[in-house]
């Protein structure tokens, strides 16, 4: 099960990573350009939550799974004491519930502001900053 929980939220991860960044850029340029809010960018923006949230709970039930939790075994000061182990058991999963978080207070602060320019304003800060701090904590020798 392990494995196969693995595999999905690893592949599921280049979606998120590629929804995230068109959000992003969608909102810059929209910002910059003073572009008018339409239907489609609220899709955008809507998506980008939707699909960073079951990524979340992919990540959940990978941490939960017992191949995962039996790295625990040695205690939390060989965690600790281990870069890698501390990367994927304490970092990596910490760091994204955090850009998460961005992520669901930039879209909950988008729908209050009125009009386009504030909306893609706030959708370019949180969501910006969300891909900044997946990126900084991905795993990288793992993906390639």
């Amino acid at each position: 099960m392990y494995t196969t929980v693995q595999f999905i939220h690893s592949y599921w991860a280049y979606l998120v990573l590629i929804v995230l960044l068109i959000a992003s850029f969608n909102a810059i340029i929209g910002f910059a350009s003073n572009k008018e809010y339409s239907a489609t960018n609220f899709r955008i923006a809507l998506f980008t939550l939707i699909v960073s949230h079951i990524q979340l709970l992919i990540g959940i039930v990978l941490y939960l799974t017992p191949g995962n939790l039996a790295r625990f075994d040695g205690g939390m000061g060989e965690v600790m004491g281990n870069s890698s182990l501390r990367l994927y058991l304490v970092e990596h999963p910490l760091m994204m519930i955090i850009a998460l978080a961005l992520i669901t207070i930039g879209y909950s602060k988008h729908k209050k502001k009125l009009t386009s320019r504030p909306k893609f304003k706030v959708l370019a800060i949180f969501y910006t900053l969300g891909l900044l701090v997946i990126l900084t904590r991905i795993p990288w020798d793992a993906w390639f």
